[in-house]
Parts: structure tokens; C-alpha cells; sequence
């Protein structure tokens, strides 16, 4: 599968585009432009009612591309690549009202990303009994940074490359064990323990709500074969990940229970130090305490200069990022909502002029 930023992807989009703004279009970019207008007009986002709308709506959207004359005696292949422009076009526009869309697809996000950042701590990869053989840092290093990009994209096929990209390292690099040392594959059994491991040391962000974005609108019809087995063992790592106890990580569960622990007093430590550790103890934060501003306290990062950062406190200042856009994005589609809810009567508008003419 090419990467999500490759000639090839980005032709089929924008090919797309070109054929959608000629005249003899006008038709399909009617239909395209309703559908929009439809879903956007349905109230309040559910993701998999409009999963399910949005797929239906793929399925005739082909019918008529197959049908139409500006695809008059194209190949499968070109009636593939106008679809998979009309995929990121629509769900592009969608994205804001398709991608963690709920409350709970939110707070699945933040207990996914905190949960993986306590087990950073002192999950190794023998604890998912990885061979020595299968250790490569280099590889697992690329993996990691390919499964890091989803965030970076808005279309389900786009996201599905940067799985996909992930965990054709590790299978690359399966294949180079067994061909470099007579060994025979032992499929899942290998792959999944270095799936869930390279998914624990990159912590992608919002990690169910990028899997569930895939799920529901990815053409049904594109999620088959490779791709299906390997979106399905991302899912069975991050269902691993989230019921993951002493006995799944081969250790008895009272050691893990205190591994979490100290991970997380850990946790509240390194924040602790780092405060300390950017003057809140000088005289300067003296003057501030009294002048009233604490700001420095809340925000322990504020005053320090780019190049003094360690790469443990870039890594902490990245996570709590993280966290602080989780947590908007939930208060945001909070407020939203009971802005949505709020239906001003007659009497409270009379009552607010009344309040502005005192």
C-alpha cells in the first residue's frame, strides 16, 4: 500500500477534483453536494448511522461514476482511483462530524493514551515474550513513527496507510529473520506480541478514535485481505492494551499492579521536579506568588528556552499536549452541544433588552 503522501494518492485526489469541475459533471457534483448538505443538516452526530449513510451513498456513487461518460471506457483501475478521490473529498469535509464524535469516543482516546503512558514505564518485549531474534530497534523505530503520523491525515485511507506502512516494517522484518536464519513463521503468534509493543512505544494519538474512523467509513469493499488482517490485529492490540493485566504480560499481578503504581507516582513526580526545576523556587517566583500570578506554577514549561529541553521533558511536554487537546476537543463538542440545545424563547429576548436598556 503506497504512503498516504505519495504521487499516486494525491493524483487520484486531485484528478477527482478536475473532472468534478467540468461542466459535464454537474450532475454528480449535485449529488455529492446534497448528500453534504443532508448528513450535515441530521442532527447530531452518530457515527455509525452515518457510517452507514456514508457507505450507502459510496456504493451508488460508483454505480453512477461506472455509468457516467466522463469514465467512458475506463479501466477498473481509473474508476478505483476516481473513487478513492470521492472517499477524501467526502470525508474531508466530514471529518469534524465523522471523527471522535462523541463524549465517549473522547474519553476512550484519553484512558487509551494515559493507560499505554503508564505501561511505558516498564513494559519490555519480553514481557510479551518477543525472541531476542526478533529484536531490532532500528525497525521498531520506524514502525513507531509510521503509526505516530495518523493524526496527520483526514481520510480513512490515508490513516489506513500509516497502519499499513507500520506493519509492513514488522513483516519485512519477520521475513529477513526467517530468510537470514532458517526460521520458520510462526504468523500471528510473532507478529501481534511486536504489534502491541510498537503500538505501547508510540502511544498513537486517539488511537480508538482513529481505528473506529477506519471501520465505519473506509469503502467496505477496499478493507479486505492484508488490509483487513492488518487493521484487525491493530484493533486486537489495542483491545489487548486496554485489558492488559499480570497474567497477559507474563508476571503475577501484584507486581504489575505495583509497576503501575510507581508509574504513575513516577508520572507525578517528573512533573513535580520539572516545575521545581524551571525557577519556581527563585526569588522571581517569589515576586510572582505575591503579585498574585501563579501562572509559572500551572504551566512549568512556560519560561524555558526551546534548547534547554532534555528529550525526557520534550517527550512529557509532547504527552501533555496530548492530553490538553483531548480534553478541548471533548469541552469543545460539550459546549457545542448545549449550544445547540438552547432554544431562546420570545420572553427571554424580551427580558435581555429589557436588561440592556437599564
Amino acid at each position: 500500500m503506497e504512503s498516504p503522501t505519495s504521487p499516486a494518492s494525491r493524483l487520484d485526489f486531485y484528478d477527482f477534483i478536475g473532472r468534478m469541475r467540468r461542466p459535464a459533471a454537474a450532475d454528480l457534483f449535485h449529488s455529492i453536494r446534497s448528500f453534504l448538505a443532508s448528513l450535515s443538516q441530521a442532527g447530531e452526530p452518530n457515527a455509525e448511522v452515518d457510517g452507514g449513510r456514508v457507505q450507502t451513498f459510496f456504493a451508488e456513487m460508483e454505480t453512477a461514476i461506472r455509468d457516467h461518460p466522463l469514465w467512458a471506457n475506463a479501466t477498473n483501475q481509473e474508476i478505483d482511483n476516481a473513487l478513492e478521490g470521492l472517499e477524501k473529498y467526502i470525508m474531508t469535509k466530514l471529518f469534524d462530524r465523522a471523527f471522535a464524535s462523541s463524549a465517549e469516543d473522547v474519553k476512550s482516546d484519553i484512558e487509551i493514551s494515559e493507560k499505554i503512558g503508564l505501561l511505558q514505564h516498564f513494559v519490555r518485549p519480553h514481557h510479551l515474550d518477543i525472541p531476542k531474534l526478533l529484536h531490532n530497534e532500528a525497525a521498531w523505530l520506524l514502525a513507531v513513527k509510521e503509526l505516530q503520523k495518523i493524526n496527520s491525515f483526514k481520510s480513512p485511507r490515508e490513516k489506513l496507510s500509516c497502519i499499513m506502512s507500520c506493519c509492513q516494517v514488522i513483516n519485512n522484518l519477520l521475513l529477513n529473520v526467517s530468510m537470514s536464519n532458517d526460521r520458520t513463521l510462526s504468523g500471528a503468534d510473532d507478529f501481534l506480541p511486536i504489534l502491541i509493543y510498537i503500538t505501547i512505544k508510540a502511544n498513537p494519538p486517539q488511537l480508538h478514535s482513529n481505528l473506529k474512523f477506519i471501520q465505519l467509513f473506509r469503502r467496505e469493499t477496499r478493507l479486505i485481505s492484508e488490509v483487513e488482517y492488518y487493521l484487525t490485529n491493530l484493533i486486537s492490540a489495542k483491545m489487548f492494551i486496554m485489558n492488559v493485566n499480570g497474567h497477559s504480560l507474563s508476571m503475577e499481578e501484584s507486581v504489575f499492579q505495583t509497576h503501575m503504581e510507581s508509574a504513575r507516582l513516577g508520572n507525578h513526580t517528573s512533573v513535580a521536579s520539572t516545575s521545581s526545576s524551571q525557577g519556581l523556587g527563585t526569588s522571581t517566583t517569589g515576586l510572582n506568588e505575591e503579585s498574585g500570578d501563579t501562572e509559572g506554577l500551572k504551566f512549568p514549561f512556560m519560561d524555558s528556552e526551546t534548547e534547554s529541553l532534555t528529550p525526557a521533558e520534550v517527550k512529557q511536554l509532547h504527552e501533555l499536549y496530548r492530553q490538553v487537546v483531548t480534553r478541548y476537543m471533548l469541552l469543545s463538542k460539550a459546549l457545542r452541544k448545549k449550544a445547540n440545545e438552547f432554544q431562546p424563547s420570545a420572553t427571554w429576548f424580551q427580558g435581555f433588552q429589557d436588561t440592556l436598556q437599564r
